[in-house]
């Protein structure tokens, strides 16, 4: 018995150490957080008390109708609701990781027959054995139980609970996820909102227009008849007038499509947009506060849902390695059995009951685990370079969003003195066309250029406010 035993405990051995021998992961490390530089610019001094990521979205935008429409997309936007539902999957696959660390247990009932050959063991065994006083087994020998069933893998290396937590970390990492699918749904809706906007004003701009072209060109007409202007004239503004005709069909279409598309971030059928869009060139963007680029890590859902990806991943390979170990599975059964139902009452006779406990480690199947152990060490290394792109693709972001507002700023700025400066200049070829002072081309370069002008601006001014918008969301902000 003692070599017995001596044997079982070196075949144990032999398993455990063969088993012992898995590969290293590689070892990663997050350089690109550590090497976050303190200021977004070299003229960008930073200010870590204010951060426009912190200030709440409904805090941010003023305006009723866009936090309306805000809020009826975060209630019906479609590619949020699968958002949600990825996060209830990745909860769900935390709640079966958990599963595997208590034992299961079965419940259940069978019957069945069986007859054994008479010159066996088994079937000489059974013809000379009497359950009762001349009476023999039954041939052929029927079979009745019901019990329980327990099987519990121990988590002696904690693999089980490494497993646990790289779902806990993956399910943490879609909720970040989520946050950052409200980020982008906020800045999305508030874009096309200002789009919007503009292109109303776009389309006041040019019905202005044609009023204006419209009197060009009867006043041309009236030259023409008392011969102080040419047909040429008459034709060049009719060409105009119809050129603004048409491309105020175009602002029309346009503003079509944009409404259509908030509505389908709002996930519902197409319908008006309510809006005042007598405010547009008045309105007065938010200031925004950059703070330092080490609140970008705490802010901005994108890059903490990449650290809990890079956090999984690095014990996903902590769990892959723990494959190599030999594990411990013990199985138990506790129930009634006879061959006959009438016996199953009779205790303690028909109850049976075993324990096994298997200590098993990986031989042949070794290539499989170090397939599956190398795939999640390229994921961790892939999760890594994913996270350090985040990082620094949100840096690079808000650095290039801070000179665009400071040169939008300015833009704005000679664009409205370019504007103010064509308008006088219309009314001054005007006057001049109707006193035949000046020719009709005049009239027409001036008129075009007050239009051009004009467009610029609605469009610096929709540009002036989207990239506030955008820098907000750069910052972090519009998931709070």
């Amino acid at each position: 018995m003692k070599i017995y035993n001596k044997y079982i405990a070196a075949i144990a051995l032999s398993l455990i150490l063969a088993s012992c021998k898995a590969p290293m992961a590689t070892v990663i490390k997050d350089e690109m957080k550590e090497n976050v530089p303190q200021n977004f610019n070299q003229e960008d001094q930073g200010d870590a008390n204010n951060n426009s990521g912190t200030t709440p979205w409904r805090q941010f935008f003023t305006d009723p109708n866009l936090v309306a429409l805000i809020e009826t997309a975060l209630k019906n936007n479609q590619e949020l609701m699968i958002t949600l539902q990825e996060i209830e999957i990745a909860k769900s696959g935390v709640l079966a990781k958990k599963g595997r660390l208590t034992p299961n247990v079965s419940a259940g009932i069978g019957a069945g027959v069986s007859k054994v050959g008479r010159y066996t063991s088994e079937g000489a065994g059974d013809a000379t054995t009497e359950i009762e006083p001349g009476k023999e087994m039954p041939d052929p020998l029927g079979n009745f139980e019901g019990g329980l069933t327990a099987n519990w893998e121990i988590d002696i290396w904690k693999k089980l609970r490494t497993e646990k937590d790289a779902a806990v970390a993956h399910y943490l990492s879609t909720v970040e996820g989520k946050n950052f699918v409200l980020s982008n749904l906020i800045e999305e809706v508030a874009d096309n909102y200002y789009e919007l906007l503009a292109l109303d004003n776009q389309l006041d701009i040019i019905q202005q227009y044609t009023k204006l072209q419209q009197r060009a060109l009867e006043i041309s007409k009236i030259q023409k008849e008392a011969a102080a202007a040419t047909e040429l004239a008459v034709k060049k503004f009719e060409a105009e007038l119809a050129k603004s005709k048409a491309t105020e069909y175009n602002i029309r279409q346009e503003i079509t499509e944009k409404e259509n598309e908030i509505n389908a971030l709002c996930g519902r059928f197409p319908q008006p947009i309510v809006r005042s869009k007598g405010d547009f060139m008045s309105m007065i963007p938010q200031t925004v506060y950059t703070g330092i680029p080490s609140q970008l890590l705490a802010n901005r859902p994108d890059i903490k849902q990449a650290e809990l990806e890079l956090k999984s991943s690095k014990l996903d390979v902590e769990a892959a390695r723990k494959e190599f170990y030999p594990s411990l599975e013990i199985s138990a059964t506790l129930g009634l059995e006879a061959f006959k139902p009438s016996y199953l009452v009779k205790l303690p006779e028909s109850m049976a009951a075993s324990l096994v406990g298997e200590l098993a480690g990986p031989l042949i199947k070794k290539s499989a685990i170090k397939a599956n152990f190398q795939t999640a060490d390229a994921r961790q290394i892939q999760a890594l370079y994913e996270y350090d792109k985040t990082i620094l693709n949100a840096h690079l972001d808000v650095a290039n969003l801070m000179s665009k507002v400071k040169n939008i700023d300015q833009y704005y700025k000679l664009k409205s003195e370019e504007t103010k400066a064509l308008e006088q200049s219309i009314d001054i070829a005007n006057q001049l066309f109707k006193n035949s002072r000046a020719d009709y081309l005049e009239v027409l370069l001036n008129q075009r250029d007050a239009l051009d002008a004009k467009m610029e601006l609605v469009e610096a001014k929709q540009k002036q406010l989207s990239t506030v918008v955008d820098i907000y969301k750069s910052l972090g902000g519009g998931w709070k």
